[in-house]
Parts: C-alpha cells; structure tokens; sequence
C-alpha cells in the first residue's frame, strides 16, 4: 500500500504548479505546448494523491492576475479547462473524487461557469479525495469579498464587530468547511505564495522544488510529503520534550 510508503500523510496538500512556460520555452517550443504538458501533470497528481490517501488536494490553476496574460495564452488556458473537465470528469467521478471550485465566479462568461458548476454538481455526493480547483483566485480578493459579506451582516445589525472572530472571518471564505493545508508544494524552484491561500497557510509547511510543473510526477510528490514527515509542527507552540531529556 502506498500509505505504508509514506512516513505521515498530510490531510490537505495545495499546489503551485508553476513553470509551464519556462519549460516549453527552454525547448523551444510554444508557451502553450508548456500548459498541454502541465495538463498531464495533473492528472498524474491526482491519481497519486487518491493512492497516498490524501483527503484534500488544492491546485492553483488560474489566478485572478492571469488574465493580464496576451489574450493568446488565456484561450489556450481555458481550452485546456474546458477539455480537462469533458474528457476527465467521467473518469474522476467514477473515482469518487469529489470537485470543489474556489475563487470569483461572477462575471466568468461563456461556458466556463456552467462548465465548474457541472463538476462540483456532477461529484458532489462522492466521499474519496476532494479536489479542489483555485479558478480566477486571488486570496487578497477572497478576503476581500469574506470581509465584505460580514460588513454587510454588522451594517444590518445582524452581527455586531465584536463577534467577528478569525473562526467567523474562515466561515466566509471560499474554503469554508475545507481545512487548512498541511503542506504547500511550489514548482519551478520560485519561493513565494504569489496570492495563494494567505488566510489558509498561516500554518503550512512549504515545500519548493525546482522541477518545472510538467515534469512534475508521482515520485516527486511523493518525496515532498516525506519532507513535510520530517518537520516538527508546533502551530506557535513548543516541542514536546523527551521524558530523558527532562531528567538529565
């Protein structure tokens, strides 16, 4: 069994899958040929993820900053999204993944909503590995939004300021219900959360590895959730010392 591989398993695992473009264009190929292979990352993570018997499983596919992207790469981006979804939904219902969409949904246009709504929908009932897809994400923009439904909940007089607690502000974000990563993985060899999950990581341990996201595979992803076994986890607490160490 592949838990029996592994030291500890994180319960939530989120992941920056950077370093597309710079792959394809290191071979002198099309940005776009860089996200096609990154798409087979995916997969391949999915289905390492499900075997470990990770419950969670967050990744960052499209930032609120990428539209700014030329107008090229962004149809080929949600191309990838609409064929990963017809061509993989089947497969990953029939696996009992379970589909969560994070990140602002208004204003999406075309099919692209319907498209997210049809996953979540679709796998909803499902009780194996939640996958969740971070979508037109931005975590500034996600607090934003949470802080903005509370206000409007203090200005009607059904909450009061003082009951707005770090617990409630969680409750409005769009992982509600979702708990916090364990572990965040950045490819690519870049080490910053560039808007990911800032509320959420307050906790994490990260893991950067310097392969780009194509290559990325299950031995990887699997030697990342041994570094994470390693480390000692004290959530601003201390580390509990041996009885003999407390003797001598």
């Amino acid at each position: 069994m592949v838990q029996g591989e592994l030291p500890s398993i994180p319960r939530h695992v989120a992941i920056i899958m950077d370093g597309n473009g710079r792959w394809a264009n290191e071979r002198g190929l099309p940005r776009t040929v860089g996200h096609s292979k990154g798409v087979e990352a995916v997969r391949r993570t999915v289905e390492a993820a499900g075997d470990a018997g990770i419950e969670f499983l967050t990744l960052f596919a499209f930032s609120s900053e990428n539209w700014s992207r030329p107008q090229e790469e962004v149809s080929v981006l949600m191309g990838l999204l609409r064929r990963f979804i017809r061509r993989d939904l089947a497969e990953l219902h029939r696996s009992n993944v379970r589909i969560r969409v994070i990140g602002e949904r208004d204003g999406l246009q075309g099919d692209i909503l319907p498209l997210l709504l049809e996953a979540e929908e679709t796998t909803c009932n499902n009780t194996g590995l939640t996958l969740i897809i971070a979508f037109n994400y931005g975590a500034r923009d996600e607090i934003a939004r949470a802080v903005r439904r509370l206000s409007v909940e203090v200005e009607a007089g059904r909450l009061k300021a003082a009951d707005v607690t770090p617990d409630l502000i969680a409750a409005h974000l769009d992982t509600a219900g979702i708990p916090d990563p364990d572990l965040i993985i950045r490819t690519s060899g870049e080490e910053r959360l560039s808007n990911f999950l800032l509320w959420q990581a307050a906790y994490s341990e990260f893991v950067f590895v310097p392969q780009y996201w194509p290559d990325f595979n299950r031995e990887l992803f699997y030697e990342a959730i041994r570094t994470f076994s390693a480390r000692d986890r004290r959530f601003g607490g201390l580390s509990p010392v041996a009885p003999a160490a407390v003797a001598g």
